[in-house]
């Protein structure tokens, strides 16, 4: 079994963390083709990275996830934005491991809420991560269910 470690991202984290969530992206054929035709919905702001909202898994391979979250409108909430395993490593308890994380995150910065807009086919595996289903967010591609998590 790897051995996989949570830690803040670095700046030269970047490209890796791109490349991981364009792998990621892809994986599956959900929004494959809009993806392929909006490849500017891919990426991740370097200033996430550096406000401290981006945290990675990595193992002695390397990078093997990676999660970020925003703060929301509200000030008890805040949004888990990306989360994102490299397509071999799915299933291992890496995305589970970043989720909880996060949530730890979001406690110490005072926030008492994490919401995410799922993909469709990601909400049993965020009900198993403790989220419950609250309506639906329109995307840029699709409308997708809006999850909650009391903290």
């Amino acid at each position: 079994m790897t051995h996989h470690t949570i830690r803040p991202a670095h700046a030269d984290d970047h490209p890796a963390i791109e490349s991981l969530q364009r792998r990621a992206s892809l994986a599956r054929p959900d929004y494959r083709d809009q993806l392929l035709a909006h490849p500017d919905a891919l990426g991740l702001d370097p200033s996430e990275i550096a406000a401290g909202r981006v945290l990675v898994a990595t193992c002695e391979s390397g990078l093997s996830g990676y999660a970020n979250w925003i703060a929301g409108a509200d000030p008890d909430e805040a949004e888990l934005d990306g989360l994102f395993v490299d397509p071999p490593r799915w299933r291992g308890g890496i995305g589970r491991a970043l989720v909880e994380a996060v949530a730890a995150a979001v406690r110490a910065d005072r926030r008492r809420r994490l919401s995410v807009i799922a993909n469709p086919t990601a909400v049993d595996f965020y009900v198993r991560c403790g989220f419950a289903v609250a309506g639906e967010a329109e995307t840029r591609f699709d409308p997708a269910p809006l999850m909650v998590r009391s903290l």
